[in-house]
């Protein structure tokens, strides 16, 4: 189930997988509004944004996102942060990670709904993307251990 099949997210107006919906997980009440004005400020404020209590976890993401606009909102979240993104175009994708690295808003653990992430429960789909996080920064640090070091300048 957590055989990872990423794809390149082009540049199109092409809207990807599922209804128009963002899926915020792991936000404590607390910034619930924090985070629905962040969208707002960023041109996302007329999707429906839901906020998936931890009680909903173990349900699918198929039936998480049936739920209303506002939903879960001032609920108690799970431990794993993360916003799950439906409906939206390439374009609009890219908007909002350029709005997550120069907003001063915490990056989350992102995901886009696909065909095969629907029929997952939300916790098993939140496990897989803190693995994936994971091992990328793994990844990473081994990538920084085998370069040289650069010399300082002025030494």
């Amino acid at each position: 189930m957590t055989e990872n099949t990423f794809q390149k997210v082009g540049s199109s107006n092409q809207r990807m997988y599922g209804p128009r919906k963002i899926l915020a997980c792991g936000y404590p009440p607390q910034d619930h509004d924090e985070l629905l004005n962040f969208f707002k400020r960023h041109g996302f404020g007329e999707f429906p944004v839901l906020f998936v209590p931890e009680t909903e976890e173990d349900k699918t993401l198929r039936d998480v996102i049936e739920s209303p606009h506002l939903f879960g909102y001032g609920l108690e979240a799970g431990k794993i942060r993360a916003v799950i993104l439906s409906g939206l175009t390439e374009k609009e994708l890219h908007r909002l990670l350029a709005a997550y690295r120069s907003g001063g808003f915490p990056r989350p653990l992102l995901a886009t709904l696909t065909p095969t992430s629907e029929t997952w429960t939300v916790r098993v789909l939140l496990e897989t993307l803190q693995q994936e996080a994971e091992e990328m920064r793994r990844l990473r640090q081994k990538e920084m251990r085998g370069k040289p070091m650069q010399p300082v300048k002025g030494s």
